[in-house]
């Protein structure tokens, strides 16, 4: 979602040295097909560029108890990454969303918002990243986020939501992002180097 069109996305990874990349689109029930579908394209850019790309899709706002079907119809139609966009204190997403998505076959819960231990303990439990975000609004829980999973063992990844061309990071900021959330410089490195390297290989 918003500004760049994928084969830009792609090019600015490019430049600025990622080794992958993941497009996930807003994604619900209407434009599903539609998303996975197009993205299948994309995946050609790495016969041009040093760099991995995986389509998939954010499943966005979508009721609670829709997200199971949505989440079999992602895998259906080839997602190779599934985001659920968690319950942001600036949106008002369902309640019970993060719930939901903690209990399936997805890989991300992004900005999960003020989650909960019990909810953060299932995504331990079925091996789900949860979301500490460099975007503006979403980020005002990080500090949060990354207690709760400390606490529980939940796996973090942090992630830039981009949507610009300025949202995308460079290393040395997603570290910073990652310390501004409260977690030391070992946990640090593990949510912007080992967690991400663990999700691309089991992608």
């Amino acid at each position: 979602d918003g500004e760049l069109i994928p084969s830009e996305l792609v090019r600015r990874a490019v430049v600025k040295g990622y080794k992958a990349i993941a497009i996930t689109d807003h994604a619900d029930f209407t434009n599903i097909e539609h998303i996975l579908s197009c993205m299948k394209n994309i995946k050609s850019l790495e016969d041009d560029y040093d760099i991995r790309v995986f389509t998939g899709v954010e499943l966005t706002h979508v009721p609670p108890g829709k997200i199971p079907k949505l989440v079999s119809k992602a895998r259906l139609l080839g997602a190779e990454i599934i985001v659920v966009h968690g319950e942001t204190i600036v949106e008002p997403v369902p309640e019970g969303t993060n719930h939901a998505a903690v209990t399936l076959d997805i890989d991300i819960l992004a900005h999960p918002g003020l989650i909960t231990v019990e909810d953060a303990e299932l995504a331990r439990d079925n091996e789900i990243a949860l979301e500490i975000t460099s975007r503006r609004g979403h980020n005002r829980t990080n500090g949060h986020v990354a207690r709760v999973a400390q606490e529980t063992g939940a796996a973090l990844i942090v992630n830039t939501d981009t949507h610009a061309p300025e949202d995308m990071l460079t290393d040395e900021m997603a570290f910073k992002v990652a310390l501004g959330a409260g977690l030391d410089e070992k946990n640090a490195r593990k949510a912007t180097l080992s967690q991400p390297l663990s999700l691309i290989k089991n992608l």
